[in-house]
């Protein structure tokens, strides 16, 4: 009963607090600065009492430092790095990204000039704030309370959806879906990358270098 208990919380406050950031993304849309509060008490807060509640539930485990998976995790975040801006090169004569900054603009409040600072901030903070609740609340603490392939969908499904409520107008729907399936895929890498080690630095890692890719995209769309 205990072992059901957990999981049906730990999936219920997995459900509402991606949909009340995708209502924020989607339906409010407030500065980049009231978002990113909403989502620290969401993707942070929520879990941190959650576990203050239930006295059997621990995060400090998902900190361990670990080297070895450090290092390897390095080594993964270069080459997705380098995968991501050749892909953008390779994808961009045929879809329009035009819209993007656009959107940034105007829901998000992100224009050219405090870019950088956004951009600082997601690759850093953002990246380890959504490795704690998607790969460490959602996935790492999650399997324990159920199986291993419901952990693993449950985190990727939430992990893609979450994004596309953030981006649902910035493409267009072939690159839309592409991303969705990119998105999950990644969640699953993700995933199964932090099993290894049992801690979020080395999905933080790729994470990372993901967001500076992206971030040098964003670069080129506003040059």
């Amino acid at each position: 009963m205990k072992k059901s208990n957990n999981k049906i919380r730990i999936i219920s406050i997995i459900v509402m607090a991606c949909v009340l950031m995708g209502m924020v993304d989607g339906l409010w849309q407030p500065g980049y600065l009231i978002k990113s509060l909403l989502k620290i008490t969401l993707f942070l807060m929520l879990p941190l009492l959650y576990a203050k509640y239930e006295k059997n539930i621990s995060f400090k485990y998902l900190f361990r430092f670990d080297r070895l998976h450090f290092i390897k995790a390095l080594g993964m975040g270069l080459l997705v790095f380098i995968f991501i801006l050749v892909m953008y090169n390779i994808i961009d004569p045929y879809f329009d990204f035009s819209s993007v900054t656009v959107s940034l603009e105007k829901e998000l409040g992100v224009t050219k000039n405090n870019f950088l600072l956004v951009a600082i901030y997601i690759s850093f903070a953002n990246a380890l704030l959504e490795e704690f609740f998607f790969r460490g609340f959602a996935f790492l603490e999650l399997k324990k309370w159920t199986s291993r392939i419901s952990a693993l969908t449950i985190s990727a499904g939430a992990f893609a959806l979450y994004h596309v409520f953030m981006m649902v107008n910035w493409f267009s729907l072939s690159l839309f879906i592409l991303l969705l399936i990119g998105l999950f895929v990644g969640g699953l890498m993700f995933n199964l990358i932090n099993e290894r080690s049992n801690n979020i630095y080395s999905s933080w890692m790729v994470h990372m270098f993901a967001n500076f890719a992206i971030n040098a995209v964003g670069f080129m769309l506003y040059n």
